[in-house]
């Protein structure tokens, strides 16, 4: 009865037109009114304590640190200094983007920043040199979703605000799995260029080292940016709160000094930043108040024991949930999503004994899959529009099925290894 209300009350406010954050909330309200005794003012409680979380507070701080970046043309100089690196491995500067988006993912926290940041300079440049147009916009979006698991990371902000996770553990868990996405995306670009030529232009001018070493070594500025935010917090000099008020400062500065910045464009930032965080904030509080009704009535209980009850052992749940995300990432975004689910399901996982920082990152990793999943694929479609047409949103699609792969079978490592993610919080904090 629960269920089949809980489904019936979301799937109508859902398929009225009204937003996310309005449908989760007024489900939650429907419950805590008719099945728990009209208890609607404990979500009202909840919503107060999530919101006046000093946690929370570094979400925005975080999005306006990547606005920040995004609008200094920074982007444009880490492009440029690592393009020499690369230039005469098979695969040129589709490494390149890997490489730049690892970077930027490093201190701009979003998917679609990072994808937007290094798109809009990669894809002119490389098709003005000849690269395979579907191959460019194909790594750009792979690439891209390293934005959301190379800290400092937004999906690890608010996973970490509501499952009251350590933020600094979240962090510091995406460094290897993120690099080692980054490491295999590259080694699909190297085989798939040697199988494939025509995907690259051959490059045969010889550059000094010492020349490409000088180069790399212009983004330090991005380097003391990395180092300020996640070493304050890995080594508990600052909370993330703190250290992503710090990041603001320094990233301001940065993008003033080196950077393109000027007023108007902090002001844009800003601006931009407070409509993202708006949109994220109200799934939050719908979420929230879904939360607390879930809560109160025993739903992941009665979930958890309907599943042991059916046999399914805790690979058997965990598949049942990487598909759900699968199949979810559809038709939301990532961060919606993960609001979204997070209440029910990470109660089920914890209480089958899954570790919270390992399921944060698988978490992560499934969301990230939804940012190149067609019809919402995110990433596929700022990139489409940043082709202008040229790459329609099937053909990006298309080109993203090898980095989408890559990304499964990453999901599956951290599954037989789960160590890959743990080790390292485990070793610093």
């Amino acid at each position: 009865m629960f269920l089949a209300f809980f489904t019936s009350v979301l799937a109508l406010t859902a398929a009225s037109g009204a937003a996310l954050g309005a449908a989760l909330g007024l489900t939650g309200f429907f419950l805590l009114q008719f099945f728990a005794g009209g208890a609607t003012s404990l979500a009202v409680n909840s919503i107060w304590n999530v919101f006046n979380s000093f946690t929370l507070s570094a979400i925005p701080l975080f999005i306006l640190l990547g606005e920040i970046l995004l609008h200094s043309g920074i982007s444009q100089r880490a492009y440029t200094a690592f393009m020499p690196v690369f230039a005469r491995v098979p695969g040129g500067l589709l490494h390149t983007n890997i490489a730049v988006c690892t970077l930027f993912g490093a201190v701009s926290g979003s998917s679609l920043s990072t994808a937007a940041a290094v798109g809009s300079v990669a894809y002119p440049e490389m098709v003005k040199r000849g690269y395979n147009r579907e191959a460019v916009v194909g790594s750009l979006a792979g690439g891209g979703t390293l934005g959301l698991l190379i800290p400092p990371s937004l999906s690890f902000l608010i996973y970490g605000a509501l499952t009251e996770t350590s933020i600094g553990k979240l962090f510091i868990s995406g460094f290897v799995p993120g690099l080692m996405v980054a490491s295999l995306f590259m080694a699909y670009i190297f085989f798939a260029s040697v199988r494939n030529p025509a995907l690259y232009p051959r490059h045969d001018e010889r550059m000094p080292l010492s020349a490409i070493l000088m180069g790399t070594l212009r983004i330090w500025p991005v380097i003391v940016l990395i180092l300020a935010i996640i070493g304050t917090i890995a080594f508990g000099l600052a909370t993330p709160t703190e250290s992503a008020g710090v990041g603001v400062v320094i990233a301001a500065v940065i993008a003033f000094l080196w950077g393109e910045l000027t007023p108007r464009k902090l002001l844009a930032s800003i601006f931009r930043a407070v409509l993202l965080f708006s949109s994220i904030g109200f799934v939050v509080l719908g979420a929230t108040v879904l939360s607390q009704a879930a809560s109160v009535l025993g739903a992941p209980q009665a979930i958890l024991e309907m599943a042991l009850a059916g046999g399914l052992g805790k690979y058997a749940v965990l598949l049942v949930v990487c598909l759900a995300y699968l199949v979810l990432g559809c038709f939301f975004d990532g961060l919606s999503l993960m609001v979204m689910t997070l209440p029910i399901v990470f109660p089920i996982m914890m209480k089958l004994g899954y570790d919270p920082i390992w399921f944060g990152v698988i978490v992560t990793m499934l969301i990230e899959v939804g940012q190149l999943t067609p019809p919402v694929g995110l990433n596929l479609s700022v990139l489409t529009v940043l082709t202008k047409g040229e790459v329609s949103l099937g053909r990006a699609a298309m080109a993203a099925i090898p980095y989408w792969a890559i990304l499964m079978f990453a999901v599956v490592l951290l599954t037989v290894f789960p160590q890959i993610a743990t080790f390292l919080p485990n070793l610093v904090m």
